[in-house]
């Protein structure tokens, strides 16, 4: 009996042991069968996705745009930015949404940018935005203000700030959609017939400044003048300006300005860095379909960081080329930059008293930018004023 029961044992065994290999057997091929259901659904789910990608971009319209440039074509930096982000824009769209860019005077003169994209005379430009100081003086925050943000500053302020907020409700009284359009960076300050020692040098002095910085600097003596790119170089040779500032070395040299005035001062306090943007009519805008409204988007990122790198890595070069031809490096004095400090603060508030929208974008403004100089004057400065005195 005992012998029997032990036989029993070990058969019950034997059948658990079969009916659990069984078990096993069949959730494997359940598995199985479930991955090959899934690899069969995905395949055709990606089939039927690229099937239908021509059709999507089928029924997206072919467009050809306009832009006019503030800049001439000599200037490969600032012209040369709307051709970068043209460029990004067709391969964006396969080649469907075209815009093809005129240089400053094709079609509208430099300065008439903003107008003949508000009244529709093109679809777009690419300009500075200060240059209209006279419809509004709170299109100065678009570009530069007078000891106001560097690049990485101005781009946190628009992008992670209030800047891009406020700018697009200034834009909108003027029909128009504005986008981050490169940066130059800090500039300088400008070539010089004569020395600059002291503040009482810049009384009467002809010279050739954009935007606010000219009404600043008028409270000094200054007599400012608003030239065209184009234009410097002749009224500077001629006599008509007794000095002029346009961007940095890269620039001016391409300018030719070192041939005609040697000084060369630095900083530009009224252009710690310098935002140029692109304008769109609003219509125009508005009737593009969010695909295309993407596409530009990302072209205007591309652009917009493109310009910045590229001065970062021309400027140098240019700067030790017009030094070994002659020109002569010269750093504003504590005198001057405190008494263009003093009038800068003075035209701020005079013009926050008469214009409730500079006031409201210069209030933000004034509070991010000194926020951002409390942190740069920790690690950024502390690091620039050691490491950049030395060489690796």
């Amino acid at each position: 009996m005992a012998v029997n029961k032990a036989e029993e044992k070990q058969k019950n065994r034997k059948t658990e042991k079969q009916k659990n290999r069984k078990t096993e057997k069949t959730i494997l091929e359940e598995k199985k069968m479930q991955r090959r259901s899934f690899l069969k659904k995905a395949t055709i789910g990606a089939g039927a996705a690229a099937l239908a990608a021509p059709s999507i971009a089928q029924t997206l319209p072919t467009l050809n745009w306009r832009l006019v440039s503030s800049f001439p074509k000599s200037l490969d930096t600032l012209f040369g930015t709307p051709e970068v982000f043209a460029n990004a824009l067709r391969k964006a769209t396969d080649g469907k949404f075209n815009v093809k860019v005129f240089a400053a005077g094709e079609v509208v003169p430099a300065l008439q940018v903003l107008d003949a994209v508000q009244n529709g005379t093109v679809e777009c430009g690419h300009t500075a935005s200060y240059y209209y100081l006279g419809k509004n003086s709170a299109f100065i925050f678009d570009t530069a203000a007078p000891f106001g943000m560097t690049a990485r500053q101005q781009s946190a302020w628009m992008l992670h700030g209030n800047g891009m907020k406020l700018m697009r409700e200034l834009y909108a009284s003027y029909n128009i959609v504005n986008f981050l359009g490169g940066q130059t960076g800090t500039q300088m300050g400008g070539w010089f017939r004569k020395e600059i020692k002291s503040p009482e040098d810049l009384k009467g002095l002809k010279f050739r400044i954009a935007g606010f910085a000219g009404q600043v600097l008028a409270k000094l003596g200054v007599v400012p003048q608003q030239l065209p790119a184009g234009e410097i170089y002749s009224a500077l040779e001629k006599g008509t300006i007794d000095a002029a500032e346009f961007v940095g070395p890269y620039d001016d040299e391409k300018l030719g300005l070192a041939k005609v005035a040697k000084n060369y001062y630095y900083p530009a306090f009224w252009e710690g860095a310098a935002g140029l943007s692109f304008l769109v009519n609003k219509k125009q805008w508005d009737s593009l379909p969010p695909a295309y409204q993407a596409a530009w988007q990302a072209a205007c990122f591309e652009a917009h960081t493109d310009m910045c790198a590229k001065y970062d890595a021309l400027n140098p070069p240019a700067l030790q080329r017009l030094v070994q031809g002659g020109a002569v490096l010269r750093k504003f004095n504590t005198s001057v930059m405190d008494a263009c400090f003093k009038a800068s603060q003075e035209t701020y508030a005079e013009e926050s008293a008469k214009n409730p929208q500079f006031k409201k974008i210069f209030e933000d403004y004034r509070a991010f930018r000194n926020m951002e100089a409390q942190w740069f004057n920790v690690a950024e400065q502390a690091f620039a004023q050691y490491s950049f005195a030395k060489k690796l």
